[in-house]
């Protein structure tokens, strides 16, 4: 199965007030915005993630994006008011940070030194 493009979604159950929150998680405002209750944000050419009020099957998601340097990120995310619940090395994978807003874990990994051969990955993660 050839998978060319990359939407997953983040349900919430407060669209007004997770919107500014993923605004300055990912930095800026959604890249598209196609109905009501539904935001975009386009991070590769063929990856995207996208915020949508869905009630039913909020508070259940978990987000996990791969950084060069989470130590800079951490630092950029409390310039914009986000502070991680949790900070924590892992021995295969570097440095986790976490967050956690009603339920929905948003991690930030930075790649460990060791680290097998990234195959189809983006050299940002190698």
């Amino acid at each position: 199965m050839p998978i060319t493009y990359v939407f997953a979604g983040i349900a919430t159950g407060n669209y007004a007030a997770a919107l500014p929150w993923y605004e300055r998680l990912f930095g800026r405002p959604p890249d598209m915005v196609p109905q009501d209750e539904e935001a975009a944000w386009q991070f590769t050419d063929t990856g995207w993630i996208y915020l949508v009020g869905d009630a039913d099957r909020a508070g259940k998601a978990l987000l996990t994006l791969l950084v060069d340097n989470v130590d800079e990120q951490v630092a950029a995310l409390a310039e914009r008011g986000l502070v991680p619940d949790e900070m924590e090395t892992l021995s295969n994978a570097g440095r986790k940070a976490a967050s956690i807003p009603r339920g929905t874990r948003s991690l930030l990994l930075s790649p460990g030194v060791q680290q097998r051969d990234s195959g189809p990955f983006p050299s940002a993660i190698k």
